[in-house]
């Protein structure tokens, strides 16, 4: 009796496989892989007790050839070995929006440029003309993410034993000028706030400027993890909006949120509550109770502390052009990036003299450094402070400019 073999359904192309049942009536999923080293097909077979058992295998087997894990380590492409990263190292472990920003610049740039190359023969000056092909397109931000992910990437390669060393550590990326960022003034800070009483994300925008949170870590603040009584809450999430495809809509996109873990460990903090903060969340949630019964059944009580006016999580985008961006006219100040509030919220307590680490605890920075590197437009004023400070203190018989004595 012949067996039975009927193409793989769903797959039309030559050698995505075929399924087909023994004469013992075992079924057998068949799919060519690569080539061997003499030149022939490498197939591959898995085995199961029904057809259906065989042809999930058989997906399973073909999905794997696709991102090259089946493939000779000496053949796969750096495309293939992308790809494979991507799915089973950055999906997983990392931030929704770090996976769509990696996966995007792989799939835009990295991939179009260099996915063909072998990933045994990538070299350093694959990369340097690839990073300088790109700066000539005025890119020059692109490229310096583009070596952030191959650098991270290609370390993997190696830890994978890939690749004998890591060729990205060999290439110096192009530099970048630091974001410039305009933090407010106290006095501007002040009368953003003036114009926000009576906004309803006002407490929102004293939190900002004065904690420090991120935005994100603002829209995912949640009501348990607030503290009115001991005037604490607790960083534990952050709100994201992420793309995805739309079941009945073709390719349009649709965004959803996911609360993800916060930056780093260092942002997972608690944060002591300035008064002004505690009774803006106290008024905050008197409001949000009247929100939630005029709305009735039509609230949708997530916990979050700030929302649409009917409970759901409030896109940040939307947030910054229906109520940042006009209370910026409204109060005459510049018009900031909300992150600026953040900016402010630091080199406002640099300036009263808060010592960098409660700066750094503060904000969540994963290490001094940071903090200081950030905000060392602020440094020469402090120390000009603590010169000052000196003088007062040990400066009895030291002459001034005008020649006058100081002490």
């Amino acid at each position: 009796m012949p067996r039975k073999r009927t193409e793989f359904p769903s797959r039309s192309r030559r050698g995505d496989g075929s399924v087909y049942q023994r004469k013992d009536g075992r079924w057998v999923g068949e799919a060519t892989v690569g080539l061997r080293p003499d030149g022939g097909r490498d197939r591959r077979f898995v085995y199961a007790d029904t057809r259906e058992e065989a042809q999930a295998a058989l997906r399973k087997l073909l999905h794997e050839r696709d991102k090259g894990l089946l493939a000779d380590p000496g053949k796969q492409t750096v495309s293939q070995f992308l790809t494979a990263w991507l799915e089973d190292v950055v999906k997983p472990s990392l931030r929704p929006q770090t996976y769509r920003s990696y996966s995007g610049v792989v799939n835009k740039h990295i991939t179009p440029a260099l996915g063909r190359i072998r990933l045994t023969k990538l070299s350093p000056q694959h990369l340097q003309r690839f990073y300088r092909e790109k700066q000539d397109e005025g890119l020059t931000r692109t490229v310096r993410l583009c070596h952030s992910v191959l650098h991270r990437s290609l370390g993997q390669a190696t830890k994978w034993g890939l690749i004998p060393r890591n060729p990205a550590s060999l290439v110096d990326p192009p530099k970048v000028p630091q974001k410039e960022f305009r933090p407010l003034s106290p006095e501007q800070a002040g009368r953003l706030l003036e114009a926000a009483e009576g906004d309803r994300f006002y407490a929102l925008y004293v939190l900002a400027i004065t904690c420090g949170l991120r935005q994100g870590e603002l829209l995912g603040l949640t009501w348990e993890n607030v503290d009115l009584d001991k005037g604490t809450l607790q960083v534990r999430y952050q709100l994201q909006w992420v793309k995805k495809e739309a079941q009945k809509s073709g390719n349009r996109e649709e965004p959803t949120w996911v609360l993800t873990e916060p930056k780093s460990a260092k942002s997972r903090r608690t944060v002591t509550l300035p008064q002004v903060a505690a009774q803006a969340l106290r008024k905050h949630r008197i409001q949000q109770v009247a929100e939630k019964l005029k709305m009735g059944e039509i609230w949708q009580d997530l916990g979050f502390v700030f929302t649409t006016p009917i409970g759901t999580p409030q896109d940040a985008s939307n947030l910054r052009r229906t109520s940042f961006q006009p209370l910026l006219e409204r109060a005459g100040v510049p018009r900031i990036r909300f992150h600026d509030l953040r900016h402010t919220c630091a080199t406002l307590l640099l300036t009263q003299g808060v010592h960098p680490k409660v700066v750094q605890e503060q904000l969540g920075h994963s290490q001094i450094s940071l903090t200081l590197d950030t905000y060392s437009h602020v440094l020469p004023s402090l120390q000009q402070e603590a010169a000052n400070e000196m003088d007062k203190m040990f400066g009895k018989n030291t002459v001034g400019k005008d020649g006058a004595a100081l002490g």
